[in-house]
């Protein structure tokens, strides 16, 4: 059990039998009344956002989730396939449970995979990620009217708007929680 108070961004709870993981935690202490944390959470099988408002002094019980660094091996259609880097033994996490992170895995990148009650329920992206430049359109001088930035596909099919410096090729670094463009990387 937690309490409310101490409820962190980052932490895992239970809300009624099920994970979610805290992404946003706002501390309130109106003039009037008890002090209360307003909480963001993101359900760890499906992805739904719930709000909810827990008061300092209640308490939470918070889910005991296992991480395991894993190495992406490959996708079988119904689930994507890890390999733990301790013991060597294959992880298969539900596409289902991970909707959209395709586009963030490479083979032979490591991850951590969170485990709760046996069960593979989601994957640990890094904040920035690097990419090569798969598909970019050539710039067109005097092609500003569309505030000077434009689409490129990365290695793995994400699609992302890039200054129109940005060439086929080339390797940027990307902000996976806004899929935004931060900069330019050299070799």
């Amino acid at each position: 059990m937690i309490r409310g108070g101490d409820i962190a961004k980052g932490t895992v709870l239970l809300h009624k039998g099920a994970p979610y993981l805290v992404v946003e935690r706002e501390f309130v202490n109106p003039g009037k009344g008890a002090a209360f944390a307003r909480v963001k959470m993101k359900h760890l099988r499906d992805g739904s956002v719930l709000t909810q408002t827990v008061k300092t002094s209640d308490t939470v019980e918070d889910a005991v989730v296992d991480s395991h660094r894993a190495q992406y091996q490959y996708d079988d259609g119904e689930c994507f396939v890890f390999m733990d880097t301790r013991s060597f033994e294959q992880i298969f996490v539900s596409k289902g449970n991970v909707p959209g992170r395709e586009r963030y895995l490479r083979e032979g990148d490591e991850y951590d995979i969170l485990i709760w009650n046996g069960e593979s329920i989601d994957i640990k992206i890094p904040t920035k990620m690097v990419f090569r430049v798969a598909h970019s359109e050539p710039y067109l001088k005097g092609d500003t009217v569309s505030g000077a930035t434009k689409p490129v596909t990365t290695e793995t099919g994400l699609v992302v708007r890039v200054p129109l410096f940005i060439k086929q090729g080339e390797k940027i670094l990307i902000n996976t929680e806004t899929n935004e463009y931060q900069e330019r990387v050299n070799d």
